[in-house]
């Protein structure tokens, strides 16, 4: 018996020293030998900043009405409030003393230059998937054309014993890869080149994919049928970015996809909520050939039959009903006619691409309601095409109409035309219009510089 004892004492001590190792340990850097080009070359520093439109800094790292890149930005998380970090090459309070290797460490590893980990809201389970020509690139960028702002980073609100951060090494060695992208030999070239930019700079994941009981993404590439299957996240649906006709792209061509990166829009839909501001800040600013690749790889991933359901067809019907002066008698259709019909159609099929369709949209089809709740109460933010703001946005409604008409409004679209989503209740209205707030009227722009 004593020897068994001392045999798991023993392994326990093992064992805490393995945690305590994996913990304390700051990871290598291609760069730890090698120093930043100083100065950078100009071919360098464009590319740099077109990689940071890329991976969409500006959005996350920037405030309306802030310094470029001070942070500040709220987040929410299950645990409690975070707030974006100050990334401008301000000595101080910044990344200005950050060498190129502890650059590489914090975007890749998640590990700053004191040795503190990251919350995986930092995109950085993504981020190593970039090769060390686009990190060196995008330090180039920061450290030479972002202008330093001192501005000290707000603590989070996550209560200790939550906020330690030395658990964040072990998460990371089960849930991060820690490999740059590998092309595929057995797809081609403009497929590999969008699998890298989704999977990687992109990080349409975060978003797009369901997580896990550990708050990590559950997929991180195509091997997995849930990659990008859809997700809830802070009071949204990110939809499915699959084949899936009902709640993802299955009825949408790659040129679809395109034009909805390029301009905001298409037939099928607008960019709202979280979208407006990758759009606003990221995916107009691409390349042609780029948005084409994405647009060519998403269209490749397979849908889900079971988990998606009968395929929507359009049912005239419910549009012949309001026509017929009937709609008092459906629980939310008379308020669908004097508030919506206007814009989106008795028919629900919207104007062409400037306002979208309530007809098969994945808002109106997918299990969770959010989406169609929350830009209902909230109205959408302004978007703006080559620096243009559009001229029509959603309104919010949450002064206008109770949790029980727009509850009934949202059930009324959710089940017209065709579609099939689940309804909406009235204590799910009332949770989102408690702690979520109406859309800004302003257009808002977010500079790089």
């Amino acid at each position: 018996m004593k020897k068994f004892l001392l045999t798991v004492l023993g392994l326990g001590v093992v064992g805490a020293a393995g945690v305590a190792l994996i913990a304390t340990h700051t990871p290598s850097s291609p760069f730890d030998d090698k120093k930043a080009a100083t100065p950078p070359s100009a071919d360098l520093v464009k590319r740099g900043e077109y990689v940071a439109r890329l991976g969409d800094c500006v959005a996350c790292h920037t405030v309306p009405g802030g310094k470029s890149f001070a942070g500040g930005l709220e987040m929410g998380t299950p645990l409690g409030s975070i707030f974006t970090t100050n990334i401008t090459p301000d000595p101080e309070t910044g990344i200005g003393n950050y060498t190129l290797a502890d650059f590489d460490r914090a975007l890749r590893e998640g590990v700053a230059a004191d040795g503190h980990r990251l919350y995986p809201a930092m995109p950085y389970p993504s981020y190593d998937k970039m090769p060390d020509e686009d990190i060196e690139a995008l330090y180039a960028y920061f450290m030479t054309e972002v202008k330093p702002v001192k501005q000290a980073n707000k603590p989070s609100e996550i209560e200790w014993p939550l906020n330690m951060r030395w658990p964040l090494a072990l998460w990371n060695v089960v849930f991060t890869e820690g490999e740059v992208y590998q092309a595929k030999e057995a797809h081609d070239e403009m497929w590999n080149r969008g699998a890298y930019l989704v999977q990687g700079p992109g990080h349409c994941g975060s978003c797009h994919t369901p997580r896990g009981p550990a708050m990590n993404e559950v997929a991180l590439d195509e091997s997995s049928e849930e990659y990008l299957s859809g997700a809830l996240l802070d009071g949204w649906y990110a939809p499915s970015l699959r084949n899936d006709p009902n709640i993802g792209l299955g009825r949408w061509s790659e040129e679809d996809v395109y034009a909805y990166l390029k301009n905001g829009r298409n037939q099928h839909g607008v960019v709202f909520g979280s979208m407006v501001e990758a759009f606003n800040n990221s995916t107009q600013f691409m390349t042609d050939d780029d948005l084409m690749s994405i647009a060519h790889y998403l269209k490749s991933l397979p849908a889900d039959p079971d988990y998606d359901g009968p395929v929507w067809s359009y049912d005239p019907d419910t549009a012949d009903e309001l026509t017929r002066d009937v709609a008092d008698k459906v629980p939310g259709a008379q308020t669908y006619a004097a508030n919506c019909a206007f814009c989106h159609g008795r028919d629900g099929l919207g104007k062409n691409e400037w306002i979208p369709p309530l007809a098969g949209v994945s808002s109106m089809l997918a299990p969770e309601a959010q989406s169609a709740i929350n830009v209902t109460l909230n109205g959408s933010t302004r978007v703006v095409s080559n620096g243009v703001p559009d001229s029509y946005r959603m309104p919010p409604y949450r002064e206008h109409l109770s949790d029980a008409q727009m509850a009934d409004v949202l059930t009324y679209a959710r089940s017209a035309w065709g579609n099939h989503g689940d309804a909406v209740t009235a204590d799910e209205v009332a949770e989102l219009r408690g702690h979520t707030d109406p859309a800004s009227i302003d257009v808002i722009i977010l500079q790089m510089r």
